[in-house]
C-alpha cells in the first residue's frame, strides 16, 4: 500500500488553510488528518478529536545546577549570552524559559556543578474524530523546538496510516517559511498553497512557493476571498502565470464561513458558494493524487 500525503500551507497565518483542511477531512471520508501548527493548533476545534494515546516530546536540553557542588562564583551568569541565569535568594538560578541549552555555562563552571538535561517541550497525540484518525500536538509555551515536534507528529501519522490501511494523509501545515513549515511539507506528494488577495498575501505566497520549489514538490495555488480585491487577485494570477503555477481554485468571500466558524463546523456542511468552490478544489486535488474521491 502506498500512502500519499497532501499538505495545505500558507506563507502567513489567517489565509484559511485550516478551514480548507477541515472541509477536506469531511470530503475525503477516510483520510488521516494531521495538524502541524503545533505552536497554535486549531484544527481540533472543528474536528473535535478524542485522544487515544499521548506521547511526551523531549526535544531540547536545558541547564541545571547541582547546588551541592555550586560555589556561587557567578561565572555561569557572566558567560550566559541569553541572560538565563540570575542570582536570587543567595543562589544562582537558571530561568527555564530563557535557557537555550548552549552549553556555555557547563563548560565554564570550574567545579562541574552544571549539566544539561532533557526537558519536556510538549506532547503529541493519536486521536479519533468523526472523520477518522488524527495526529496532532501542542508545544509548551516559550519552546522553540516546533520543527522537531512536527517531525514526530509526521512519523506518528505514517505509523497510523500504514497500520489502519489509510491511503491519504491530509496535513494542515504550519504557516510561514521557517522550520515548522518545511517540516510540514517534506515528503508530501502535493502541496496546496492558500493565499489571499492582499500585498502581504502575495509577498508571503512568493516566499512559500520558493520554499516548496526547493524540495521539488508539485504544488498549486488556492486564492481565498478572491473577490474582495480584484487588483491583487490579478497580481497573484500574473505571478502564477509567470512562474508556470496552476491556480486550482478560487474561493469567494462568503459570510457563511463566519457562521460556520462560530459553530465550529466545516463550511461544506452549508449550502453556499464557498462550499461549492471548496468541493471543486477537492475534486481537482484528488485527481492530482490519483485517488478515488472516497479515499
Amino acid at each position: 500500500m502506498i500512502v500519499k500525503q497532501l499538505a495545505i500551507v500558507s506563507g502567513k497565518g489567517g489565509t484559511g488553510k485550516t478551514t480548507l483542511s477541515a472541509s477536506f477531512a469531511h470530503l475525503a471520508k477516510n483520510a488521516l488528518m494531521v495538524d502541524c501548527d503545533v505552536d497554535a493548533p486549531n484544527l481540533h476545534i472543528i474536528l473535535k478529536p478524542e485522544v487515544n494515546k499521548t506521547f511526551e516530546y523531549f526535544g531540547s536540553k536545558k541547564a541545571f545546577i547541582d547546588y551541592d557542588k555550586c560555589i556561587n562564583c557567578g561565572i555561569c551568569a557572566s558567560v550566559c549570552r541569553f541572560e538565563a541565569i540570575d542570582f536570587e535568594q543567595n543562589q544562582y538560578r537558571v530561568k527555564e524559559y530563557a535557557c537555550e541549552g548552549c552549553n556555555a555555562c557547563v563548560i565554564a563552571c570550574p567545579v562541574n556543578a552544571i549539566s544539561l538535561k532533557k526537558t519536556l517541550n510538549g506532547k503529541y497525540f493519536e486521536s479519533t474524530c468523526e472523520t477518522g484518525y488524527m495526529a496532532h500536538a501542542l508545544l509548551n509555551p516559550g519552546e522553540e523546538t516546533s520543527g522537531g515536534l512536527i517531525s514526530e507528529v509526521r512519523k506518528l501519522s505514517l505509523e497510523i496510516a500504514y497500520s489502519k490501511k489509510i491511503e491519504l494523509i491530509i496535513i494542515d501545515g504550519a504557516p510561514g517559511i521557517g522550520c515548522p513549515a518545511t517540516s510540514s511539507i517534506v515528503g508530501a506528494k502535493y502541496v496546496i498553497v492558500v493565499s489571499e488577495p492582499t500585498k502581504s498575501g502575495l509577498h508571503d505566497l512568493v516566499r512559500i512557493v520558493e520554499t516548496i520549489k526547493h524540495f521539488k514538490i508539485p504544488h498549486g495555488i488556492v486564492i481565498n476571498k478572491f473577490d474582495i480585491n480584484d487588483e491583487q487577485t490579478k497580481e497573484i494570477e500574473k505571478y502564477a502565470q509567470e512562474e508556470n503555477l496552476e491556480i486550482i481554485g478560487k474561493i469567494p468571500f462568503d459570510k457563511t464561513v463566519v457562521e460556520a466558524t462560530k459553530q465550529a463546523k466545516p463550511i461544506i456542511e452549508y449550502d453556499c458558494k464557498s462550499a461549492f468552490a471548496v468541493k471543486d478544489i477537492f475534486e481537482k486535488t484528488i485527481q492530482k493524487l490519483n485517488l478515488s474521491p472516497q479515499s
